[in-house]
């Protein structure tokens, strides 16, 4: 056995350790964060696993350029490879469109740049067998909401025709209600998808720092099971595929989008307890896009454990 394999077992062990002692204290289908690429797509699995986790979310490039390659075929296999050797379900692995994607864009010019660089995340993300490209819908910049959801309409249809030969499908992320900001609430999102000719590849992610900004009291009850009813009504809770988890630097319906380190916020400790207490919540990836770094990561995922521990 070679230094390496005693390296990956040992990640391995002590996440099955970790899941013996009930650290998982209750049935969650996944728990991760977002992981750097700048050494490589094979890397992710391996971080998020040494971290306490099982699912992630990447960029497909840099998130602040339109440009981006597709990986070669050892890239894929050597990605690959790391999935299996960690564990990773695809469902439980997440891409993230890139900061300059604008599918509103009143600009022409910006406005086709960001079907092109979808077309080509989505392309990314099939190379790597990878199912799901989130994104935010766009902003009108003062245009109004009628012309940006007409827009992100036909943005996403030409998307789809371009990559009907890919199993991936795209996951429009509920946002923060400021600067034009399009897709603040479930029945937004729906409007867009529904009005695709191609619903069925169509998801949705719900950010809770977002979603509370926008007025979803995930820390009540009656607020989470709101929240569970308009997605089943709006979209079907069978196309919520994943869950952005971040606490929120501001109150509820502030539509400041600053997120914060769970449990430091205005969500906290007890408005995630109330939020995960929710059986349907449960079957969906948690992702983390909390402030800093890997080791912020691995601190906020012992914390959600630790809010899980205490509803068992």
């Amino acid at each position: 056995m070679t230094r390496n394999d005693v390296f990956y077992a040992k990640i391995l062990l002590n996440g099955l350790v970790e899941v013996m002692r009930g650290r998982y204290i209750m049935d969650i289908r996944g728990l991760g964060a977002h992981m750097p690429i700048g050494k490589g797509f094979h890397v992710a699995p391996e971080l998020v696993v040494d971290i306490g986790g099982n699912a992630f979310q990447i960029f497909p490039h840099s998130p602040r350029s339109w440009k981006g390659r597709i990986p070669t075929s050892g890239e894929a296999e050597k990605f690959n490879s790391a999935m299996s050797r960690f564990g990773i379900d695809y469902d439980n692995a997440f891409v993230h469109s890139g900061y300059l994607v604008n599918l509103a864009a009143p600009s022409d010019e910006t406005y086709e740049k960001s079907i092109n660089c979808m077309i080509l995340e989505i392309e990314i993300c099939a190379a790597l067998g990878l199912k799901y490209l989130n994104v935010h819908p766009g902003s009108h910049r003062g245009e109004g909401e009628k012309f940006g959801i007409a827009r992100i309409q036909k943005a996403l249809d030409r998307i789809l025709e371009e990559t009907q030969h890919h199993n991936v499908m795209i996951l429009l992320e509920i946002v923060a209600p400021k600067g034009g900001n399009l897709g603040y609430t479930i029945e937004q999102l729906s409007i867009m998808r529904n009005g695709c000719s191609h619903p069925e590849r169509i998801g949705i992610t719900f950010d809770t720092c977002h979603g509370f900004d926008a007025g979803y009291d995930i820390t009540s009850e009656d607020g989470v099971k709101r929240l569970l009813d308009e997605i089943e009504r709006y979209v079907g809770l069978e196309n919520l595929k994943m869950i952005h988890l971040n606490d929120s630097k501001y109150p509820l319906g502030a539509g400041k989008d600053r997120h914060e380190f769970i449990g430091q916020g205005y969500i906290g400790d007890e408005g995630f307890a109330t939020f995960f207490s929710f059986e349907e919540i449960r079957k969906i990836p948690w992702i983390l896009e909390t402030p800093g770094g890997i080791e912020e990561y691995r601190r906020d995922i012992q914390r959600v454990k630790e809010i899980l521990k205490k509803i068992r």
